[in-house]
Formats: C-alpha cells, structure tokens, sequence
C-alpha cells in the first residue's frame, strides 16, 4: 500500500512540474502570432527573424547610445544615419 501511495505522490509531483514549465513557451507562441506585416501578411526571412528576436527579447532598456541618435531637429535617427552614429557610439564606448 506505501508503494502504491508513493508512486502516486510521485506521478502527481511530476504532473505539476510538466504543468508548471508549459506555460513558459506561451510568449513564443504569441510573438509566432504577432509576427505580421503592415499589410496583414506573416512576416518571413529576415524580417521575421528581427522581429522575434525583439518581441521574445521583452522590454529592454534601450542603450545610452540609442538614447543619444536624436538629429539636429530633434527626432530620432533612422536607417543608415541611426546605423553610422550606433556604429560609431558603441566604438567608442569599448575604448
């Protein structure tokens, strides 16, 4: 009888450890779900790559260089002037 209840608290334990770490792969699922373009059309190569990687990388501080890549006018930096100044800052931050 202690064999078959020690089996059974044994199976239960391992039952709420499996529940308890399927719950973890639910954000992946959902950034899989959010992966659309513009046009409604799922995301694929490259662009879906980059988005993934942001949405499962959650809400991280942006670096003092990102906060730095403001123009002249005010606004943020983008393309390939946002991608010389991070270039640039980030080199200059290792030394």
């Amino acid at each position: 009888m202690k064999k078959i209840l020690s089996t059974a608290l044994l199976a239960l334990f391992a039952v709420n450890v499996a529940y308890a770490q399927a719950p973890a792969a639910a954000p992946a699922a959902d950034c899989e779900a959010q992966a659309v373009s513009k046009s409604g059309k799922p995301l694929a190569g490259a662009a879906k790559t980059a988005f993934m990687k942001k949405c499962q990388g959650g809400t991280a501080a942006p670096s003092a260089c990102e906060e730095k890549a403001v123009g002249k006018n005010g606004k943020p930096l983008a393309g390939a002037a946002k991608k010389a100044f991070m270039k640039k800052c980030e080199a200059d931050a290792v030394k």
